[in-house]
């Protein structure tokens, strides 16, 4: 196993996209002071799960986010991957190339990935734990590392040595299980406790269990009676219903048998008005009819009255004339 690139880009002085192709044998990097010789580093101590800053030379985390020159803006993201070569199976994982990525956004928004996968900081430490491979492992020396290494207490010296000598992890292991282990006798003192304060309780319980199994039988049984009666009702309702039906179709039956009869009273209606509306003509008629004789008869009695004063006059006449004749 062994590094075969590391990617950059926004993180610290590196704001383009960076990648550093590293070939089996030694590479050198090469610049004057402050070109980020340290930031490539500081890069790879971070995408391995880094938390201090201090370490990584900065006060709070935004400080590994390129800030940005005067011709050119702020980034808004930091993102550092590692890509190893895992041929042999030195890690864990079932790949032959494995690609660990970090990334943080100025929000304080940050994630893990193994292979594009997110993944957590435990599962980057524990894949390379035991490798030298780490944040503090002895494959990482930065600037004053050494000094720093050698003026340490003998205890903070032994886990360099435990991490090269592989057993870093079995040690984990060993102090996580003491721990599960310790938490697991906690776990029994309380069942213990719990035990007994339920022995104590059982009687009581035992009685109060009985109640309820009681309780319980009164229910299903309430239950099975409102289930009847529910059912009972339904089928009341149902009988019920149907004779609605009845009673509905019988009501339509006669309401339809009522329109017939309304309908032909309506039309004997409509004939007797025009029968009515005949006879008031014909009455109206005869009326002027009758008018009309009247006036007649008045003129004929006019005429008779004429005519009787002629005749009574000629009478008159005639008798005058006879009584002249006689003369």
């Amino acid at each position: 196993m062994y590094l075969k690139r590391l990617e950059l880009q926004g993180f610290k002085s590196f704001a383009e996209k960076t990648v550093l192709e590293f070939m089996p044998g030694i590479t050198s990097v090469i610049g004057p002071n402050g070109s980020g010789k340290s930031n490539i580093a500081d890069a790879i101590r971070w995408v391995l799960g880094e938390q201090s800053m201090k370490e990584l030379r900065g006060g709070k985390s935004v400080d590994i986010i390129f800030a940005g020159t005067q011709s050119r803006k702020s980034l808004g993201f930091a993102e550092v991957s590692l890509i190893f070569d895992n041929a042999d199976g030195k890690l864990p994982v079932p790949y032959e190339e494995v690609t660990v990525t970090r990334k943080l956004y100025r929000n304080g928004e940050t994630g893990y990935y193994i292979n594009k996968a997110q993944c957590r900081l435990k599962d980057i430490l524990e894949l390379f734990m035991d490798t030298g491979i780490g944040k503090d492992g002895y494959s990482i020396i930065g600037q004053g590392k050494i000094d720093e290494i050698l003026s340490n207490k003998s205890e903070d010296r032994r886990n360099v040595f435990e991490e090269a000598a592989g057993i870093v992890k079995y040690k984990t292991r060993k102090e996580e299980s003491e721990k599960k282990l310790e938490h697991t006798k906690l776990n029994v003192l309380r069942i213990n406790d719990i035990l007994t304060e339920i022995e104590t309780n059982l009687e009581p319980m035992k009685l109060q269990a009985d109640k309820a199994k009681k309780y319980l039988d009164l229910k299903q049984e309430l239950k099975n009676i409102e289930v009847g009666l529910f059912l009972h009702n339904i089928e009341k309702s149902k009988e019920d219903l149907s004779k609605a039906e009845e009673d509905m179709e019988i009501m339509q039956n006669t309401c339809n048998l009522e329109e017939g009869k309304l309908e032909k009273i309506k039309m004997q209606k409509e004939e007797l008005k025009e029968k009515m509306n005949a006879l008031m003509i014909q009455i109206e008629n005869t009326q002027n009819l009758g008018f009309t004789s009247q006036k007649d008869i008045e003129a004929l009695s006019s005429e008779i009255n004429v005519t009787k004063s002629k005749i009574q006059n000629n009478e008159e006449n005639k008798k005058r004339f006879q009584e002249k004749i006689e003369k």
